[in-house]
């Protein structure tokens, strides 16, 4: 399936995804092959903190978060909890960084989270965020475990490296995270919130131009904030955030270096998205250019190997 055919099955099918919890796999290399062998990502949601419900053109993005194989969560917030398909109990979540539109002790707690990972660099304030919550909820406390970026976690079959962000927060010295998922042969960025790859990130991910031995991912999603065009290039949110644009010049550069070697017809998907600095979803379809796709509220994809 190439680009432009995913883009309209896409068109079809958001509004149902949005508004119902319907999602549909709508990009698998191998079909053929049981879902377990690759990295199995539900968007849960795709909006930027500018999302509130839905808005006056109809569209609906809830704040970006997704499930990785149906059991553990990056970022979650209580406009996620509808999406999540039914019977699904996840009890692990990653967090990027301690924004509210990433960041709720209160929905984690609800939703029956027993282990937390974060960056070490606000450890100390999310566990009194959580004990506060705890006690007031009467619920049990879940273990949280401060991350070290480059240190690599094992849940099952899958590894999770957290890698350093460019994004800031409330908290001075909070360093924010994006993430390498690796199982099998796949290897995915999911790069929420950040300006751009990091060139940290990009050395510890391998896919440094410069390295010799590097090792190519074969999956990206990553969050475009601010849309396309020479308005956005004035943009205050550049020194924090990513645009369409710049996930374009570094899907090109990687491609270009042999960093970025998805299989035949992926495309890179793009999750973070303003309400006020995008058009809808069905534009986004038809105007992004390739490779790049706008995900949405209940899309499910199967990251495989090459």
């Amino acid at each position: 399936m190439n680009r432009r055919d995913f883009m309209k099955v896409a068109a079809a099918s958001v509004l149902a995804a949005s508004t119902e919890g319907v999602s549909a796999k709508v990009f698998d290399n191998n079909t053929d092959s049981d879902n377990n062998e690759g990295i199995a990502v539900r968007f849960l949601g795709t909006g930027a903190a500018d999302w509130n419900g839905p808005d006056a053109r109809g569209e609906h993005r809830r704040l970006s978060s997704i499930l990785i194989d149906g059991h553990i969560l990056m970022d979650f917030t209580p406009t996620d909890v509808e999406m999540l398909p039914e019977g699904c109990t996840p009890d692990v979540i990653f967090y990027t960084h301690s924004h509210g539109d990433h960041y709720n002790p209160t929905t984690a707690l609800k939703q029956g989270i027993k282990r937390v990972y974060l960056s070490r660099t606000w450890y100390d304030v999310a566990v009194m965020d959580f004990r506060r919550v705890a006690n007031e909820l009467q619920l049990p406390m879940p273990e949280i475990i401060p991350l070290y970026v480059g240190e690599a976690v094992k849940i099952g079959d899958l590894q999770i490296t957290p890698l350093p962000a460019c994004h800031a927060t409330g908290y001075r010295f909070e360093q924010t995270l994006i993430y390498l998922i690796e199982k099998g042969g796949a290897r995915v960025i999911y790069a929420t919130d950040t300006a751009g790859i990091p060139a940290v990130a990009a050395r510890l991910a391998g896919i440094d131009a410069h390295d010799r031995n590097a090792k190519p991912i074969t999956g990206l999603i990553m969050e475009a904030t601010m849309g396309q065009g020479a308005i956005h290039d004035t943009d205050f949110r550049i020194f924090t955030h990513s645009s369409v644009d710049c996930v374009d010049r570094i899907v090109k550069v990687l491609t270009k270096t042999k960093r970025y070697t998805p299989p035949v017809g992926q495309p890179v998907y793009l999750t973070h998205l303003a309400r006020t600095l995008h058009p809808t979803q069905a534009e986004l379809d038809t105007q992004l250019p390739e490779p790049l796709c706008a995900a949405y509220d209940g899309l499910e994809v199967v990251f495989r190997a090459v």
